[in-house]
């Protein structure tokens, strides 16, 4: 897989994740056992942060030679720390089981980025 194809692949996923998270907070809260976003705006707000992600990797993806530094940031450590925090977030407050879908998702993004990275040229 080239950097540019997970680029893509990690903006449609946090494309996809930030529409839902604006459109059917309550619902999507629901389908994974979590308890109704209160106050909404925080859902909300989680919503317009994952879009500007997407955002960003869909501008990465048009040149990663020369935006690799977003890729570092977005893909290995905002992608890899929200791995963690799910993780650390289920194991210490009981936070649903279906979170760990998220870490798992977000770990294997972050993961590939970072081999990714650490393997292509300048």
């Amino acid at each position: 897989m080239s950097l540019r194809t997970l680029a893509l692949v990690s903006g449609v996923y946090d494309l996809l994740l930030g529409l839902a998270m604006l459109a059917a907070a309550p619902e999507l809260a629901r389908v994974f056992g979590a308890p109704q976003p209160v106050p909404l705006v925080n859902a909300w707000l989680n919503g317009v942060f994952t879009l500007a992600l997407a955002g960003g990797y869909f501008w990465a993806a048009r040149d990663v030679a020369a935006r690799r530094g977003y890729l570092w940031w977005a893909g290995v450590f905002a992608k890899g720390l929200g791995a963690l925090v799910f993780v650390l977030d289920h194991f210490a407050n009981a936070s649903p089981a279906a979170f760990l879908l998220f870490a798992g998702c977000d770990g294997t993004l972050a993961l590939l980025t970072l081999l990714l990275l650490n393997s292509s040229t300048r």
